[in-house]
C-alpha cells in the first residue's frame, strides 16, 4: 500500500499540471510553448509537472501582484455595488422615488387644506357620522 502512494502522486499531479498547462491561456506561458510544456509534464514525472506549476505559468494578475489559487481574473466590477452604470442608475431611480413621494405629500396637504380629503388614499378619509358626536376628543 504504501508503495502505491508515490505513483498515486505523480498521477494525480501530472493530471493537475496538465490540466492547468492545457486551460492556460498562451500569452500566460512562460520559458517554452505550450506544446513543449504538455510534452514535459506527461513525459518526466515530478519534475515536469513540478516545474510547470512553479515557473510554468505566469500567475501575476493586471496589478503585478500574485493572483490567489483559483481567483477569477475579471476585466470589469466584481459585484454590482461596484459597477457605477448601475449605482448611477440606483441613484436615479431613489430621487425618482423620493419626488414621487414628496409630490403626493404636497397633493395631500393641498386637498386636506382646501378642505376636501381623498378618498382613494388610505388613513386620509373624513370620519364617519357614527364615530363623530359630543364624546368624540375632535370635536372639543
Amino acid at each position: 500500500m504504501l508503495r502505491a502512494i508515490p505513483a498515486i502522486l505523480s498521477v494525480a499531479i501530472a493530471i493537475f499540471a496538465l490540466a492547468d498547462c492545457i486551460q492556460t491561456e498562451d500569452d500566460k506561458v512562460r520559458g517554452l510553448p505550450k506544446w513543449a510544456w504538455i510534452v514535459l509534464i506527461v513525459l518526466i514525472p515530478w519534475i515536469g509537472p513540478i516545474t510547470w506549476l512553479l515557473v510554468g505559468k505566469d500567475r501575476t494578475g493586471g496589478t503585478g501582484r500574485r493572483a490567489g489559487r483559483g481567483a477569477p481574473q475579471r476585466g470589469g466590477p466584481l459585484a454590482p455595488d461596484e459597477d457605477p452604470e448601475f449605482l448611477r442608475k440606483l441613484d436615479e431611480d431613489i430621487r425618482r422615488e423620493r419626488r414621487e413621494k414628496e409630490r403626493l405629500r404636497r397633493e395631500r396637504e393641498a386637498q386636506e387644506s382646501a378642505g376636501g380629503t381623498a378618498p382613494d388614499q388610505p388613513g386620509t378619509s373624513a370620519p364617519s357620522p357614527e364615530t363623530e358626536g359630543p364624546d368624540d376628543p375632535q370635536h372639543h
